[in-house]
């Protein structure tokens, strides 16, 4: 696959030389774009970059409806895959975002180049991402952005953990006057799923040329549904087998949320310098508070976990949450003689509290409530910086950069229990015979849709970690490059870890250069990972279960097979070119091989007879499932991306600029981690990862990507048209025999904006112009009817949506 991969990324190298041409996603200007990302020079131009960065400007992260960062990376990055999945409890609200197939917690997010706290959120449920935590780029504003630098390669040696896939460096405005505010409207071609969007950016002047950027942003976006029928039976027959006439009646196509949760985002961003003699303060932060409401799976009138003297036609739990999310920076940077240094400290902040609305708990019969609290996830980040650098003459044709720096990270991560009745058993059985369970039968205890965590799943953790590291670049020739990183750190919880990089640029002549890297780095499990615990319905073939995620070490997971987690540890490989082939173009082209080692997953929901009985003898009653996360698999990620950009001068006919992208990737499982023998002790046959976890990170991403898009501007108008490729994915079963493959599909959007004078401007454009959906979902692996369409989608499935905007700047 390898060999057929370079093979074709040959050939469009080829033919983007002879149609265009490329150079990441910036198109190639006058002025040389500086970079802040992969590298501690004060002076690294994009075209000299050793390893691949993409450079997303404001103006191309504005020109779109879609209002989400991480929605708008979606349709300009080909390595970037954001899927929206649905019916997956917190992750409706909090979405993962990943970098060439892996997972987000293998993505590195800066701020202003400072590391960003990831969530409290873990992905649980069936998405791509299951198991990880990353961090909410969605938090900051499009309208808070310079621009946006993504770093493909590896860099745990230059930034620490998670920097396996690469880094996302988010820099903010820092203009000192002016300012602009728009307002947007926009919803799907089925009417639903509504945005308002309205964003406000200003900058000011703060003493003798300091500045003060302010942004704040208001963003309401409506519930979509997409389901097909609910074929499943409602009600209990009447006597003789006689249908209930009910049946015929019930609304069947809209009893779910099957799409977009409601979700209103209020957030403020603020970005200042302040200079103090030869050095600058700063300062810089943002406050995200999220509202939202995702539907759960519908609960039937003859479901069990029902009451019919409270339901008598079935309900509809939601999810609500109400996410505070805030950030701060504060440092001091400049010049000591020849040195440069740079001092900060940041903290983060995630809270994710739960409530379940629309519900009841079973176990309490007719005097349930129908409201909850269902706990809360807390998750904290202080990290404290110290960097210097300097450039010493050693008598080579440029100057030795050396880089030193120390790091100092806490983070802790806390779960509060819920209210008592959302999670206890009152006692009451099934009281009447319209269930599809006998009368006295054990209803599951807990609020259905979102069981609340309980006083034994909390937890008050902490860690903290100590870090040094030295980078070493230089030229040892007019055409040779080189840059050296190392990197060690020590874990209180686990010690010691080292990591280190060696990459390299050679102008082969003036419009061509070789430049590659190798490095080795590591991915510390997360809080998250090592001490959460719940207990909460999984439907599993359309059947629903009870599954228990233990902590690793609780003693009823180290009898099902859980170990102690151990660091991540990867060894990544690059090598590309990059060429200007004539004025204005450019093209780069990287292959890339990424290897992880014990990698950290979320084990298979563990069920049947034996796993039940082994846990409600172990104090879990009414529990019909359990699984916990383990160092399970080595895996080897190999892939090709090609970039390129040209800018056309039409003289009169304005100027046109072209992006193309492609990315072609594939992961394989190298290694599976035997069984340990307590299960053998315990008389249980279980399979810890099997072929369904295995097809999640095999296949469950696009194999290849392609992002096209033309901006056309001639005078006081704008045209841009965007064309992206998803190929095809698929979806493993646990009968193989209903595994499915989706096919490729193109997602055109467009926009269009007039200046009606020099402050005001109007837009309007569509996204998925031509309304399109992924294949429907095989009725065999869709038992059940509703869920016509599939989680994995790398573009949803909400299908067209048209948006207008207007504009005002001063």
């Amino acid at each position: 696959m390898g060999k057929q991969w370079l093979k074709v990324g040959t050939a469009l190298a080829g033919f983007l030389t002879v149609t265009g041409g490329v150079q990441a996603q910036q198109p190639p200007s006058d002025v040389e774009e500086i970079i802040v990302t992969g590298t501690r020079r004060a002076d690294r131009t994009l075209a000299e970059s050793p390893v691949p960065v993409d450079v997303i400007s404001a103006g191309e992260l504005e020109r779109s409806g879609l209002g989400e960062v991480n929605k708008v990376l979606n349709a300009l990055v080909p390595s970037f895959n954001f899927p929206q999945p649905t019916i997956t409890d917190g992750t409706d609200h909090i979405r993962p975002a990943t970098l060439r197939g892996l997972s987000p917690d293998h993505t590195l997010v800066l701020i202003n180049g400072k590391r960003r706290h990831n969530t409290a959120l873990l992905n649980l449920n069936g998405s791509v991402g299951r198991g990880s935590t990353g961090a909410d780029l969605n938090s900051i504003p499009a309208s808070a952005i310079r621009r946006v630098e993504v770093l493909r390669d590896g860099a745990a040696a230059q930034y620490g953990s998670d920097a396996i896939a690469g880094v996302i460096n988010i820099i903010l405005r820092d203009n000192n006057e002016g300012g602009s505010a728009f307002a947007s409207y926009g919803q799907t071609y089925e009417g639903d799923g509504d945005v308002y969007h309205f964003a406000s950016n200003a900058g000011a002047t703060l003493g003798n040329g300091g500045y003060l950027n302010l942004t704040a942003e208001y963003r309401d976006r409506g519930h979509t549904n997409r389901q097909a029928a609910d074929t499943r039976q409602q009600y209990n027959n009447l006597a003789g087998g006689v249908p209930d006439p009910r049946e015929a009646t019930i609304n069947r196509t809209d009893n779910f949320w099957y799409g977009d949760s409601a979700v209103t985002d209020y957030n403020v961003v603020y970005n200042l310098g302040l200079p103090l003699g030869g050095a600058e303060l700063y300062s810089f932060g943002n406050y995200n508070k999220r509202e939202g409401k995702a539907g759960a799976t519908w609960r039937r009138p003859r479901d069990p976990n029902n009451v019919r003297a409270i339901y008598p036609n079935g309900f509809l739990p939601f999810i609500t949450s109400d996410i505070d999310d805030m950030s701060v920076a504060v440092g001091v940077k400049g010049d000591a003689g020849e040195t440069r240094y740079d001092i900060s400290g940041t903290y983060g902040r995630n809270d994710f509290p739960f409530s379940v609305e629309n519900t009841l708990n079973a176990t309490y019969g007719t005097n349930s409530r129908r409201s909850f609290f269902s706990g809360d996830l807390l998750y904290t980040q202080g990290v404290i910086n110290a960097d210097a650098s300097r450039d010493v003459d050693i008598g080579l044709p440029s100057a030795l950069s050396v880089s030193a720096g120390l790091e100092y990270r806490t983070e802790a991560y806390e779960l509060g229990a819920g209210d008592e009745d959302s999670w206890r058993d009152g006692g009451v059985k099934v009281l009447d015979s319209g269930s599809t369970s006998a009368i006295g039968a054990q209803p599951a205890p807990g609020a259905q849709g979102f069981p609340g965590f309980r006083p034994s799943d909390e937890v008050d953790v902490d860690r903290h970690s100590y870090a040094a590291y030295l980078d070493l670049e230089t030229k040892l020739s007019e055409a040779l490059l080189v840059s050296v990183a190392g990197r060690v750190e020590r874990y209180s919880d686990f010690g010691w870890t080292g990591s280190g990089k060696f990459a390299f640029k050679y102008d082969v002549t003036d419009a061509f250069g070789l430049r590659g890297a190798v490095s080795n780095g590591f991915r510390a499990p997360s809080l998250q990972q090592s001490y959460f615990s719940s207990t909460a319905t999984n439907f599993i073939g359309g059947v629903p279960f009870e599954i228990r995620t233990f902590r690793v070490n609780d003693p009823a997971a180290q009898a099902l097979g859980a170990e102690d987690l151990k660091p991540e540890k990867s060894i990544n490989y690059s090598l590309g070119f990059t060429s200007n082939p004539f004025p204005n173009a450019s093209l780069t082209v990287d292959a890339y091989q990424i290897r992880i080692d014990d990698r950290i997953v979320l084990s298979e929901n563990l069920t049947g007879t034996a796993v039940q009985n082994f846990l409600t003898a172990r104090g879990f009653a009414g529990v019909t499932g359990g699984r916990f996360f383990t160092n399970a698999i080595d895996t080897r990620t190999r892939g090709v991306d090609i970039v390129g950009t040209y800018r056309a001068d039409l003289d009169a006919a304005g100027t046109l600029n072209l992006t193309a992208g492609i990315n072609f990737n594939d992961t394989k499982t190298l290694n599976v981690k035997p069984n340990p023998s307590t299960l053998a002790t315990v008389g249980l046959q279980l399979t810890r990862f099997s072929r369904v976890e295995e097809g999640r990170f095999e296949e469950a991403q696009p194999e290849n990507k392609i992002n096209l898009s033309a901006t056309w501007q001639y005078e006081d108008f704008n045209l841009t048209v965007r064309g992206t490729r998803y190929g095809k994915f698929t979806s493993r079963n646990a009968n193989a025999a209903l595994d499915q493959t989706f096919g490729a599909e193109w997602v055109a959007d467009i926009d269009v904006g007039y200046d009606l004078t020099e402050n005001l401007s109007v837009s309007a454009g569509v996204n998925n112009l031509f309304d399109n959906y992924t294949d429907l979902v095989i009725p065999g692996a869709n038992p059940n009817g509703f869920a016509q369409y599939s989680n994995f989608s790398p573009f949803g499935f909400n299908g067209g949506f048209y948006y207008a905007k207007v504009k005002m700047t001063w």
